[in-house]
């Protein structure tokens, strides 16, 4: 009997146990509540088929997406202090750094990077929301602006990805600091001629909103990204009033100006590659578009017309009814 206690009982057993799914294979719509397989979601660039909707894309993810065959080249950035203030609420900052690296596997909340974009040299900056909400602090500070300078260098264009909370709190005013810190960094690359293109993803709000967030010489957003400086429920208890539903979704400021396009993520390369042969000056493929003939007029129906009537046929018409009634009279008058 030990071959039932050895062999059938533990495969009984097996089948009442409840079997481990991981928890990320689907992914549920924020907007419609459809589940997307996890496959399906990232060979779509992690936005949703059927509605539409943009879901956040790691830093990394992003820049495969965005360089020619996922080939890029990392720009060395400047090493920081690692907690100046020695700042601590709960928990002490240095402890909430040690855990937002080793959940993300990431140093910072921010990657710069270098490579081709259909052909075209550029280096682009990928802020990481999910690394403590992508706030700036010095190390992005300086990696921003390291990135400038290699740009500046190297004489290419330069394209932020913006994805920020803003100021980092725990560094005080030294994360204040870097606003007009990457400001001057714009200036130097205007000053070189070279385009700063801005996509503005979900969500781009605080101090980075109010610096290099809003200073790009085209300001792209992606659909659906909420941008903006202070949050809605600020705002309406400030002015005491109901703001529109779609306030600082990135469709309403276009409609007000604040931004020049509204882009989806997957013709984002395409469309930030074009912008920046144009302001450099490159030849220019543009989009094939399809354009239809014009359609032929139908032939109008033949019209049968009457030959002209002779000038004197009133005249005729006249004496064929007088002989019709005075056939005698006519006859001696010798009418027609």
């Amino acid at each position: 009997m030990n071959w039932i206690n050895s062999i059938v009982r533990p495969k009984i057993r097996d089948l009442w146990k409840k079997r481990e799914v991981p928890e990320n294979l689907w992914i549920k719509c924020p907007e419609t509540g459809e589940m997307v397989f996890h496959r399906d979601l990232e060979a779509n660039l992690w936005v949703i088929p059927n509605s539409g909707h943009h879901m956040r894309i790691p830093a990394r993810k992003r820049l495969e997406s965005f360089f020619d065959e996922g080939q890029y080249t990392r720009v060395k950035t400047p090493d920081v202090q690692a907690d100046p203030l020695r700042f601590r609420d709960n928990k002490r900052y240095s402890e909430r750094m040690k855990e937002a690296r080793s959940k993300t596997g990431e140093e910072e909340a921010i990657h710069v990077a270098q490579g081709k974009v259909n052909g075209v040299d550029i280096t682009a900056a990928v802020q990481d929301f999910s690394f403590v909400g992508g706030s700036l602090g010095m190390a992005v500070g300086e990696a921003i602006l390291a990135g400038m300078l290699k740009a500046v260098e190297d004489g290419t264009p330069f394209v932020m990805f913006a994805a920020s909370g803003g100021a980092r709190m725990q560094e005080g005013i030294l994360s204040l600091m870097q606003m007009p810190r990457t400001t001057v960094g714009i200036q130097m690359l205007r000053e070189a001629g070279l385009p700063y293109i801005v996509v503005l993803t979900n969500p781009t709000t605080g101090g980075v909103s109010a610096s290099y967030a809003m200073l790009g010489d085209v300001q792209i957003a992606e659909p659906g990204a909420q941008i903006g400086f202070a949050g809605r429920r600020v705002i309406e208890q400030t002015v005491r009033e109901k703001l529109p539903d779609d306030f600082q979704t990135a469709e309403y400021l276009l409609d007000h100006g604040m931004i020049d396009m509204v882009v989806p993520r997957q013709q984002m390369k395409d469309t930030v590659s074009r912008i920046c042969s144009i302001l450099m000056k490159r030849e220019v493929e543009l989009p094939h578009m399809a354009l239809e003939a014009p359609a032929e007029p139908e032939p109008e129906p033949a019209v049968e017309v009457e030959p002209d009537e002779p000038a004197d046929k009133p005249e005729r018409d006249r004496n064929s009814r007088l002989r019709f009634i005075f056939p005698a009279r006519c006859r001696e008058s010798g009418m027609r």
